[in-house]
């Protein structure tokens, strides 16, 4: 996949971690196209299983991040090469794949769902997102306006979306510290996350991106520490991370899962380093000025309207 996360190393240039990686797969596409291709075609698919965990997987993410594409900010204006990047993201990889059934009871939208109206729902909100970036990727911040609004239902469906596109990929990040809940809709067992990224400069990004079982599809969980998510969202690290998922990386379109912006700081903290942010409302129990409250929590620059979910 491809995935260009932390950026800038501990003197406040760039991560060393990440850049390092970048710069390896980087000398090995000039100089051993062949035997990189080579070594991807040699890898045997691991065995489907209910739970997917780190040590499972004969295709590690290592092998994703190895195939991304820097963008134009990297290597100048019109540099990037579109039938490149369309070829890496066909070679991504799946250890293993949702059937329907799985789809259907997580209640995730997929191309051939017979829920046409819940597809063509978060089809038209991708359509509008995708208008309001002039249709440049971004980073969203998906947040409820109060507890049980359902943004990790919202959230998980517009990542699915963005990744029909068979040009295009999508990461989804779960934010919410307090109550991570991405990894069980996807039956992912993580060993890490976010928080361990975040926590060391040497972590290698790799260690934190997981199938998902949908094609072109990545989750970063919350990660093993969840104390104090603000100290997190507030890092220069964070602030690294987030600006070279999207720069480095232009056919990526990163959703961020986070807390309820009523119950914490988190949504409004993380909106500063987005994009983006949509509030996602629930169908019942909430009042006009409670929702109105919601909303004008976050920055009205980016905040790009609400969803009623129910």
């Amino acid at each position: 996949m491809t995935d260009s996360k932390a950026d800038n190393d501990r003197n406040g240039k760039t991560d060393s971690g990440v850049l390092s990686d970048f710069e390896k797969w980087k000398s090995e596409k000039l100089g051993k196209e062949g035997d990189t291709a080579s070594k991807s075609g040699s890898q045997t698919e691991s065995s489907q299983s209910e739970m997917v965990t780190r040590g499972e997987g004969r295709i590690t993410e290592w092998d994703d991040s190895r195939m991304l594409v820097p963008s134009s900010l990297e290597l100048g204006a019109g540099s990037v090469d579109r039938y490149v990047i369309s070829k890496q993201i066909a070679r991504m990889q799946e250890p293993r794949r949702l059937t329907s059934d799985d789809l259907e009871e997580r209640r995730i939208v997929y191309p051939e769902s017979p829920n046409r109206k819940l597809v063509n729902h978060f089809r038209n909100l991708r359509t509008k997102l995708l208008e309001k970036s002039g249709g440049n990727n971004f980073t969203l911040v998906v947040s409820g306006a109060c507890e049980g609004a359902g943004s990790s239902f919202v959230a998980m469906n517009l990542a699915a979306a963005f990744a029909f596109d068979e040009a295009k990929t999508a990461l989804i990040i779960d934010c919410n510290l307090r109550e991570p809940a991405l990894h069980s809709m996807l039956d992912i067992m993580p060993d890490s996350g976010l928080t361990d990224f975040l926590d060391d400069a040497n972590y290698d990004i790799g260690r934190i991106l997981y199938p998902t079982g949908i094609p072109r599809l990545r989750l970063i969980p919350a990660g093993s520490r969840r104390e104090t998510p603000s100290e997190f969202f507030t890092s220069f690290r964070m602030k690294q991370f987030l600006q070279a998922v999207r720069r480095r990386y232009p056919d990526r379109f990163v959703v961020l899962d986070t807390a309820p912006i009523t119950e914490s700081p988190d949504a409004r903290i993380l909106t500063e380093l987005c994009d983006f942010a949509m509030l996602v409302i629930p169908h019942a129990g909430m009042t006009a000025d409670g929702i109105e409250n919601a909303a004008g929590a976050f920055n009205s620059e980016k905040f790009v309207g609400a969803v009623i979910n129910g």
